[in-house]
C-alpha cells in the first residue's frame, strides 16, 4: 500500500498535503485583514496613521484642446437636441471620448469654478477633446479652439 506523500520543504505532496495547502490559502483569505479607523490606536508619536476624515482625494489634471460644438444639424447626428447619453442638451454640458458618462469637470483657466459634465460624445477623429456645448454657432465660432488644463472633480465609473 502506498501513501503517495512526499516531504518538499515542510509540506506534503500528494492528497492530503494538497488538501492542507488548500486549506491553509482559504483561510488565511477569508480572515478579515481591515482594522476599522474608529477602533485604531495609534501610537502617541507616529504619523502613520491619518484619520479618514483628513484623507482628501486630489483631483486628475489634464492638458487637453477644448473646443467648442452647438446643436446645429449639421454638427451633429440626426437628432440634434439629444445627447449620446439620451438626455437633451443644456448648459453644462460636455462631449469627452476618454471619460465615462456622468464625470464632472471644470476648466479653470476658462470658466472659473463652473463644473460641466460629460453627457456627449465626439467625432472619433476628436478623441482626445472637450468639447462644450454653447447655444449659439457665432459663441462657438467665437470660442474657437483652445489648449487648457481640465480638473477631473469625479468620474462615473459606470460601464459604458
Amino acid at each position: 500500500m502506498s501513501t503517495n506523500i512526499y516531504p518538499v520543504r515542510g509540506f506534503f505532496i500528494g492528497k492530503l498535503g494538497k488538501f492542507l495547502k488548500v486549506a491553509v490559502v482559504v483561510a488565511l483569505f477569508a480572515y478579515p485583514a481591515t482594522i476599522q479607523a474608529d477602533t485604531a490606536i495609534p501610537h502617541s508619536q507616529s504619523t502613520a496613521f491619518v484619520a479618514p476624515s483628513a484623507i482628501v482625494a486630489i483631483p486628475d489634471v489634464k492638458t487637453v484642446w477644448v473646443t467648442a460644438y452647438t446643436s446645429d444639424p449639421a454638427e451633429t447626428s440626426n437628432h440634434p437636441l439629444i445627447t449620446a447619453s439620451g438626455g437633451m442638451v443644456h448648459d453644462g454640458e460636455v462631449a469627452a471620448n476618454f471619460l465615462p458618462f456622468g464625470t464632472r469637470i471644470q476648466i479653470p483657466s476658462l470658466f472659473g469654478n463652473k463644473v460641466f459634465v460629460v453627457e456627449d460624445r465626439t467625432a472619433a477623429r476628436f478623441g482626445g477633446r472637450v468639447d462644450i456645448w454653447m447655444p449659439t454657432v457665432s459663441q462657438a465660432v467665437n470660442f474657437g479652439i483652445q489648449h487648457a488644463k481640465i480638473v477631473i472633480l469625479d468620474q462615473n465609473l459606470a460601464i459604458q
